[in-house]
């Protein structure tokens, strides 16, 4: 792909104010870095998504896991749930500016709005296509409730969980851009809104080029845990 870019911008088949070489992102990454610009704003960033992406983890698997196992709760919750998933995080930014402001409460609540319901309902969906036979099986054995919620339903449904998770994460860095577009002055999404007022393409390019790499990591930092959590419980199994 970076060669196929480099060869675009080597023959002009389009400008280079549109669409900067790779020399130019390179250079900008560089001189950003140097300036203490780039770390700063990708760990402003970074503290924004992980606030967000943490409280609706907790909120998403722990209600999640509740709704999968209690069928009253899942009916009470789920019309509630299947008419806000559509609502685009977007479309919530007038509503979460006069309840919060313009503060990092804002931005924070509107990365845990995106994020939630892919983990909500990976989780649900988690713990109801648990194996019956396995909760029967731990059952026969004297499992109480407690053991068999613990030491089957759990690991069972964990790589759905997880699954969930690496979605959610996907749409925070999704739904980061919008939420740093709340008067702020500082984060990755501002600074390609800034570039792009300015037309600093090579600095849009760098924005977006970090962006992927944050997610990458974090999605490859979640397929760690499943698999160290999976390969932990392999012997007992």
């Amino acid at each position: 792909m970076v060669v196929v870019w480099w060869g675009i911008t080597s023959l002009q088949l389009v400008s280079t104010l549109l669409l900067p070489t790779p020399w130019q992102v390179l250079k900008a990454f560089a001189a950003l870095t140097v300036r203490g610009i780039l770390p700063e704003y990708i760990l402003v960033s970074l503290l924004r998504i992980l606030a967000g992406f943490l409280m609706a983890a907790i909120v998403g698997i722990g209600l999640g896991v509740l709704m999968g196992r209690a069928r009253a709760l899942f009916w009470l919750i789920s019309p509630l749930v299947e008419v806000s998933r559509p609502i685009p995080p977007i479309a919530l930014l007038p509503l979460v500016i006069i309840w919060f402001g313009i503060g990092e409460s804002a931005r924070i609540s509107v990365i845990f709005y995106g994020a939630l319901f892919p983990i909500l309902l990976n989780s649900i969906q988690a713990v109801q296509n648990v194996d019956a036979n396995l909760i029967r099986a731990a059952q026969s054995l004297g499992a109480s409730d407690r053991q068999v919620f613990t030491f089957v339903i759990l690991p069972a449904a964990f790589p759905t969980i997880v699954t969930g998770l690496r979605l959610g994460a996907g749409i925070a860095f999704l739904v980061l851009v919008a939420a740093e577009l709340l008067a702020a002055s500082s984060g990755i999404g501002y600074m390609i809104m800034d570039a792009r007022d300015h037309l600093f393409t090579d600095r849009v390019m760098v924005g977006i080029i970090v962006l992927g790499l944050l997610g990458s990591f974090l999605n490859k930092l979640l397929l760690y845990l499943e698999g160290r959590v999976i390969r932990g419980r392999a012997p007992t199994r």
